[in-house]
């Protein structure tokens, strides 16, 4: 197996992603268009799919300050976060988290372990992005079975897909008054004949943080990384290229006393070649290797648990031209090799296991009519997962999971665009929750796998609309998703002690995996009025909201599921000014699952204003929860022993070079 992945490793020198799932091409120095590249490989138009595409750019990257992917798409409507640490909150979409939602770096995984545990970070930093994407629908069965919730990737250019004209780069620091955070972060792109070379790298300090009722104990985060990347081009529109990235991080778990010391070696290709035919267009390459470990650590310095995770990741797309009543299509194969392994205290809660897939998949677009477009995607993949349960007896699985999903987009009028998908997609069970076998004391809890669960099936409902008048623009999407098999952490209210004997005492609460029937439904929305122009500048209120209700066969709710949102903002945008203002109310979570507790409400008030005072630069204001609210996270495992953070202004400077 040493073989294949350094022969894969080496492979991955010459490959890379689609030209879909990159960001766009520079339209002039410190300059990149805004497009949404991850959605379809057919078109970089953000209304090019049946469902909605949620993103955020440059700017509220800065302004949310936080570490990690979730912080920075917190206004998302749909979208919320798991908020167990600083440094480890991963994204959650319509109340889909860990192995339903995948985690990417243009288009290539994250490879790290933040599905073995709610206190393992995600080796991302959004100070590295120039934008992140959140895709949902039929798109998503181009990336990989473990993406039923949705997709979320990271866009940094760190292996150049263009040939800039001239030498271009961004400089930036952040100081946050909340836990003293300071944070830089520099990039930079420039050609030297048919070679484009990246570069960026950042670092972040912030200690503890404070609540409304105080300091939040061992809440620190300590994050730096960096990337070097270049690309060769030749002939029309073909190019390959490289980049080495690392990230090493530091954090507390504030729930616990323990600390977690990240470190992540990974080596990304992309590439394209041109096919130069009208049948075969560009094919498109995408390779990561990784090798990642992390050491949970006590407050003396010594080591409890270290867990390590080596896995590689290819994927090859080749578009295809127009075939009978076929417009565009795309078709793809993908191949991923995951070795995880853990050494110390907590090493016989997982095993060591090993998790291989292989898979096919199709994306095509057909004109039914000069307003109504149908969109087919399909997937089937061959997973084999190895690993240890509690039985002690090796196991081999194997599954079979085949997706497939169809959107119909219909353009009602100029200004109005409606879409519908159907999707069946499947998913087979992941390591942990197959052969889970004992404690881990980052989550406090005593986990058993079940090496019997089934494929799990999601069949699902959307419809979805976008209204532009101008003045007025709106999107929204109401959906359902009715499970076969969900597999889920069930707590049953018992205690465990570390050697798993439950019922007579213990610190380690009993969490088994199970299946059972899910009904997940919600909706979601965003709409836009510009009030009033003057000169260069317009005043523009939004309202924007959304719900999940998530129940299972039989009765009960599934567990840690966030509340309805709704809230509005109102923000004066002009050539040299922003100022700017959102309200977020988060309602009470009644419906909790079993052993859970009743999540409070509260109201979150964000402000921003930024200035222009020179070509290129920038300086801002932005305040987060500035009526110092208490706010706990119901989609959290440990949101009864924690708050999320207080009130806090952050003043951002920016520099485009």
């Amino acid at each position: 197996m040493r073989m294949i992945l350094l022969s894969a490793a080496s492979f991955a020198a010459l490959a890379t992603a689609a030209n879909a799932e990159v960001t766009a091409a520079v339209a002039s120095p410190g300059t990149i268009e805004t497009v949404v590249v991850t959605a379809s490989p057919l078109s970089q138009d953000a209304e090019g799919t049946a469902s909605i595409v949620g993103k955020v750019d440059r700017k509220d990257i800065l302004q949310s300050g936080g570490g990690n992917l979730a912080d920075a798409l917190e206004t998302i409507p749909g979208v919320t976060g798991s908020s167990f640490a600083s440094g480890a909150s991963r994204p959650i979409i319509r109340g889909f988290d860990s192995n339903r939602v995948r985690l990417m770096e243009d288009g290539i995984g994250a490879f790290d372990v933040s599905d073995v545990g709610p206190d393992h970070g995600v080796p991302i930093d959004p100070l590295s992005a120039q934008s992140i994407e959140v895709v949902r629908g039929a798109a998503t069965l181009r990336y990989g079975s473990q993406a039923i919730g949705g997709v979320v990737n990271a866009i940094n250019n760190r292996v150049p897909l263009t040939l800039p004209d001239s030498a271009f780069g961004e400089i930036s620091g952040v100081y946050g008054s909340n836990a003293g955070l300071g944070q830089v972060a520099v990039s930079g792109d420039a050609a030297l004949g048919d070679f484009a070379f990246h570069l960026d790298g950042f670092h972040r300090n912030a200690g503890n943080y404070d609540t409304p009722d105080g300091r939040q104990d061992n809440s620190f985060f300590h994050g730096n990384g960096f990337s070097l990347g270049s690309s060769y081009f030749f002939g029309d529109r073909s190019h390959v290229g490289l980049a080495l990235v690392q990230y090493d991080a530091k954090y507390g778990i504030p729930s616990d006393s323990t600390y977690i010391l990240m470190r992540q070696t990974k080596l990304l290709g992309r590439s394209s070649f041109d096919m130069g035919t009208d049948t075969f267009g560009a094919l498109n390459i995408d390779a990561g290797y990784a090798n990642y470990s992390h050491e949970e650590k006590n407050p003396d310095g010594s080591v409890n648990t270290t867990f390590k995770n080596r896995e590689l990741d290819v994927r090859a797309e080749q578009m295809v031209g127009a075939i009978g009543p076929f417009l565009a299509s795309a078709i793809g194969f993908q191949a991923q090799h995951r070795e995880y392994q853990a050494l110390g205290e907590d090493s016989s809660y997982l095993f060591p296991a090993n998790t291989t897939s292989f898979a096919g998949f199709l994306f095509t677009e057909a004109p039914l009519a000069d307003s109504l477009r149908l969109q087919l995607g399909g997937r089937i993949e061959h997973v084999r997962v190895t690993g240890t349960p509690a039985s002690d007896a090796y196991t081999i699985r194997k599954f079979i999971p085949l997706s497939g999903a169809a959107s119909l987009i219909y353009d009602a009028t100029e200004a109005l665009r409606l879409g519908l998908t159907f999707s069946s997609a499947a998913r087979a069970p992941a390591q942990t929750e197959l052969f889970a076998r004992g404690g881990h004391d980052g989550p406090g809890t005593f986990e058993t796998g079940d090496p019997r669960l089934k494929t799990e099936r999601a069949n699902s409902l959307e419809g979805t609309a976008r209204i532009d008048l101008g003045r007025f623009s709106f999107e929204g999407s109401l959906w359902s998703s009715w499970f076969d098999n969900y597999v889920y952490g069930s707590l049953s209210g018992r205690m465990c002690d570390d050697d798993g004997v439950c019922g007579a005492g213990g610190d380690l609460k009993e969490l088994n995996y199970v299946q059972s029937g899910a009904h997940f439904r919600g909706l979601e929305g965003k709409g836009s009025y510009r009030l009033f122009d003057i000169g260069s500048g317009s005043l523009t209120a939004t309202m924007q909201g959304d719900y999940v209700r998530a129940t299972l066969n039989g009765g009960g709710n599934v567990p840690r599921i966030p509340p309805y949102r709704i809230g509005g903002s109102l923000g004066w945008g002009s050539k040299n000014i922003d100022v700017g203002f959102l309200t977020l109310y988060a309602g009470k979570q009644n419906d909790f699952g079993r052993t859970d507790t009743p999540t409070p409400s509260y109201i979150e008030l964000n402000a921003h204003i930024s200035w222009r005072p020179l070509p290129g630069f920038e300086i801002s204001l932005a305040g987060h929860n500035l009526t110092d609210d208490v706010q706990r996270n119901a989609a959290s495992f440990n949101k009864d022993d924690i708050e999320l953070p207080g009130r806090d202004i952050r003043l951002v400077l920016r520099q485009s070079l």
